[in-house]
C-alpha cells in the first residue's frame, strides 16, 4: 500500500499523463526537486534546467499542472475503486515497491496489485514460454515450476495461455508461491478461462500490472510488462519460444537487466524449441536439463536476506570496511546506492570493498553491485 497523500498521489498520476516524458525523465525531475508538487510548480525555466526537459516539454508539465483539481479527483476515485476490487496500489517511492525491480533501468512509477506483495527480495525465477506449448514443453514447465518451488522459489509469469499457466498452476499445486505479470488492468482477467487461476494466485501470491484498472489486454501492453516479469526476477528459464515469441522478449530484457537466462534446450526440427536452441547456440543462456541446474546457480541465494544482514563483521576489519560490511547482505547493491548508504564516495567505498573482496568476504558483480560472500 502506497505511502504517498492523495495529493502526492495525484501530482504524480499529472506527470504520467504528460506526453513524451516518460519514467526515467519524470525520476530525474522528482530528484531535483525533491517533490511532485515543486515539478509541477516549478518555472519553465527551471524544467528547462534537467537534462532531457526541452522547453516544449515543460510548457507540457505546466499545462498538466493547471488540471491538478481533476487528477485528484480521479485520485480519490481510483483508491475507492481499488478497495472495492480487494486490490491496491504502489509507487516506486514507496518502502513496499519489490526491491529487485526497482532496480532495473525503467521500473513503473505505479504498480497495481492484488494479493501479498514482498518488498524484501524474493528468491524469484521466472518462468516463460509459448502459448503454444508441445507435450514435451508442458511435461518440462511443469516439472521445473514444482521443483523450483518446493526449493523455496517464486515462480514468476505473464498468467498467459500456455507454458505461462502450466506453470503458475503447477506452483499452487506444489504449495508455492507464485506471482503474475498482467498486460491489462488489475480488474481485467485474460485470457478469461484463467478466472479461477487469478482467484488461487491471488490468496497465496500476488498479481502485478502496470496498467491502471479498465485497461484492456491489447498487443501494445504485452511487450513491456515482459521487463516487469524479468525484473522482478534473479534469472529467466526459457521452456519453448519462436525467435519473435515474447517469451523470447522476456529473456532478451533479462540479458539487458544483468539476470541470467536459463533455456531448456530442444527438438531442432520443433518451432517451438527454436528461440531457447537460439540463444544456448549464442551463448546468451545456460542449457539447463534439470532443476538442479537452475538451483545450482543460485544456492548461495537461498539462504535468507537476514541470515547475512546480521551476520557479525569479523574483528579485523577497519572503521570503513565494516560499516560497508554493515550494509551489505545477498541482494546486489550498487555502488552508488552504497555511497548513499554509508555517506562515503564512491572512490572511497572501492578502495574498501577491495580490501574486502581480498579477505574474501565481499563478491562483486556485474555493473559494479555487490554482495556478501
Amino acid at each position: 500500500m502506497s505511502n504517498l497523500t492523495v495529493s502526492e498521489l495525484a501530482a504524480l498520476r499529472s506527470l504520467l499523463s504528460v506526453e513524451r516524458l516518460g519514467p526515467q525523465k519524470t525520476k530525474a525531475l522528482v530528484s531535483k526537486f525533491r517533490s511532485f508538487e515543486d515539478v509541477l510548480s516549478a518555472s519553465v525555466t527551471a524544467l528547462k534546467n534537467t537534462d532531457g526537459i526541452s522547453e516544449e516539454l515543460a510548457k507540457r508539465i505546466i499545462k498538466a499542472s493547471k488540471n491538478m483539481d481533476e487528477f485528484t479527483g480521479s485520485t480519490v476515485s481510483l483508491l475507492e475503486d481499488l478497495k472495492n476490487k480487494n486490490a491496491a496500489l504502489v509507487t516506486l517511492w514507496d518502502d513496499d515497491y519489490p526491491y529487485r525491480l526497482k532496480n532495473i533501468y525503467d521500473p513503473p512509477l505505479i504498480l497495481y496489485y492484488k494479493g501479498t506483495l514482498a518488498p524484501e527480495p524474493e528468491n524469484a525465477v521466472a518462468i516463460v514460454g509459448t502459448r503454444e506449448p508441445t507435450q514435451y514443453g508442458r511435461s518440462y514447465a511443469d516439472r521445473f515450476a514444482a521443483e523450483l518451488s518446493k526449493a523455496g522459489f517464486t515462480i514468476v509469469s505473464g498468467l498467459a495461455r500456455g507454458i505461462d499457466s502450466i506453470a503458475h498452476r503447477s506452483v499452487i499445486k506444489a504449495g508455492g508461491r507464485t506471482i503474475g505479470v498482467l498486460g491489462c488492468g488489475i480488474d481485467v482477467i485474460y485470457p478469461p478461462e484463467n478466472k479461477q487461476l487469478y482467484a488461487d494466485m491471488e490468496k497465496d501470491g500476488a498479481i502485478i500490472t502496470e496498467y491502471p484498472p479498465g485497461t484492456k489486454p491489447d498487443a501494445v501492453n504485452f511487450p513491456r510488462r515482459n521487463r516487469i516479469i524479468s525484473g522482478l526476477s534473479l534469472g529467466t528459464l526459457l521452456i519453448e519460444s519462436g525467435v519473435t515469441g515474447g517469451a523470447l522478449h522476456t529473456a532478451r530484457f533479462s540479458l539487458d537487466q544483468g539476470r541470467e537466462i536459463f533455456a531448456l534446450p530442444g527438438n531442432i526440427g520443433s518451432r517451438q524449441s527454436e528461440g531457447p536452441n537460439l540463444l544456448i547456440q549464442k551463448g546468451e543462456a545456460k542449457l539447463v536439463t534439470k532443476s538442479e541446474d537452475v538451483i545450482t546457480e543460485f544456492s548461495g541465494l537461498l539462504k535468507t536476506k537476514s541470515d547475512k544482514k546480521h551476520q557479525a563483521p569479523p574483528e579485523d576489519l577497519t572503521l570503513f570496511e565494516a560499516l560497508i560490511f554493515s550494509k551489505l547482505g545477498d541482494e546486489p547493491v550498487q555502488i552508488d546506492k552504497l555511497s548513499e548508504m554509508t555517506s562515503l564516495s564512491a572512490s572511497d567505498c572501492l578502495v574498501n570493498l577491495l580490501t574486502l573482496e581480498f579477505k574474501g568476504l565481499v563478491r562483486q558483480l556485474p555493473g559494479k553491485n555487490f554482495i556478501r560472500m
